[in-house]
């Protein structure tokens, strides 16, 4: 399970750099200082994962209400067709608007966001991290699928911080070098992450069956307790 947040993050990265790419090559970072500078972009992308962890820490609570009542391998069915669907009909999905309440907290992030990148306190970069990872970003709602599936608070949080790190190698380039991934590359890979996503839903599809295949579709653990009470 985990292996798919990070085959997340690596790939969404690519996407991250169109949608986050400006955020991270406007960072005020101190580039006469290599390591003031490095240091900065580490807190940045700290300010991330906290933010993304956090969010990884509310759906794995809901996903263990869902295990606590027996319906984990259901859920697990329920988010891989889910991500399958949402690569079928993405037009369906993009048209789909939000409350006003929720547009209302995205302005407010967006305006605090713009409001910090015109500082250089210290704290400013993480806090310019963490606002950006609550902007709306369709591979983080693919991640939080994958957090929403596992068992507890915990993780969920694991999950979506792993998710983070996998974007830190490119969004960390993006820094030092623009927006260095224009061309066939990233067009290539942007392609990729459709199929990606749908070959991870099939997993979780699998993982929801329970066919007793080792590490893909393990028998759930109360199918085994059963079985081995049973026996007595």
């Amino acid at each position: 399970m985990f292996l798919s947040a990070i085959i997340f993050g690596l790939l969404g990265s690519f996407h991250c750099v169109g949608m986050c790419g400006p955020i991270a090559f406007m960072l005020p970072i101190d580039r006469q200082n290599k390591t003031k500078g490095l240091f900065q972009i580490l807190s940045y992308h700290l300010g991330r994962l906290f933010s993304y962890s956090l969010i990884g820490l509310l759906f794995g609570f809901l996903g263990k209400g869902f295990y606590f009542f027996g319906f984990q391998q259901q859920l697990s069915i329920v988010v891989g067709i889910s991500m399958i669907i949402v690569v079928i009909f993405p037009t369906f999905f993009s048209k789909v608007n939000f409350s006003k309440n929720i547009t209302r907290i995205i302005s407010k992030v967006k305006n605090a966001l713009g409001k910090e990148l015109k500082k250089k306190r210290n704290d400013t970069f993480f806090t310019i991290g963490f606002l950006n990872g609550f902007l709306p970003c369709g591979l983080v709602y693919m991640a939080v699928f994958g957090a929403l599936a596992t068992t507890n608070a915990f993780l969920g949080s694991l999950y979506m911080f792993i998710f983070g790190l996998g974007t830190i190698p490119l969004m960390t380039a993006v820094v030092y070098l623009g927006n260095f991934t224009k061309g066939s590359l990233r067009k290539n890979i942007q392609k990729m992450i459709p199929i990606v996503v749908v070959i991870i839903g099939i997993l979780f599809i699998l993982r929801g069956l329970g066919l007793g295949i080792p590490y893909i579709s393990p028998v759930p653990v109360v199918d085994i307790v059963s079985n081995n009470t049973s026996c007595h």
